[in-house]
């Protein structure tokens, strides 16, 4: 095992923020032209963040900024909804292992396979399950926190312990409420206000 990485210091978050930040304005952001939302909202603030999330820096500075924000947590397992979840996990769990302390990662269907063992959650081993396990539920871009809340229900179901969401961007919309609602604690990298002028 590598040994475990020094903890990162308020400026390293800071610098790292800023970083992301850049990094999302050239590759995920767009604003102006008014677009629909994958909520059915329209907005004239857009994120794609997968030119991000599977960007090189970008996916380790997403993954660095998700582990400081659960650093205070004992966490099992990181992981979310197909298909925005699927890069984030995996970047979480690679960079866990350089910090000596590996998390691994699953995500949760929209839909079972239609083979197979025809589950909902996948990644994890034969024999195992999420039972008992404490789970981080992470997204690219939150704004009503539907997908979220679906992938807890899901993992919960399953008899796992959903311990935090963290998202990379929370627009800042009605999301709040519905996790307070679904008793989920949501914790964000960074915030819509980040992207405007």
């Amino acid at each position: 095992m590598p040994n475990s990485a020094a903890a990162s210091t308020p400026e390293d978050t800071a610098h790292r923020r800023d970083r992301l930040i850049e990094i999302i304005k050239t590759r995920s952001f767009q604003s102006g032209k008014e677009m629909t939302l994958a909520s059915g909202r329209t907005s004239t603030y857009y994120f794609n963040m997968k030119p991000t999330m599977l960007d090189a820096e970008g996916a380790y500075l997403i993954a660095t900024l998700i582990l400081d924000s659960i650093s205070d947590l004992d966490a099992d397992l990181v992981g979310g909804l197909e298909m925005g979840a699927v890069p984030i996990a995996a970047a979480v769990a690679a960079v866990s292992q350089t910090h000596g302390k590996p998390i691994a990662a699953f995500f949760v269907r929209k839909q079972p396979k239609d083979h197979g063992t025809r589950s909902l959650v996948d990644g994890l081993a034969n024999g195992e399950s999420l039972k008992g396990k404490k789970v981080v539920i992470v997204e690219d871009v939150t704004t009503t926190g539907g997908s979220a809340i679906k992938a807890a229900e899901i993992i919960r179901s399953e008899g796992a312990d959903v311990v935090r969401v963290v998202t990379v961007v929370d627009r800042q919309e009605s999301a709040a409420d519905a996790f307070t609602t679904a008793s989920l604690t949501l914790t964000p990298i960074l915030t819509l206000a980040d992207f405007k002028p």
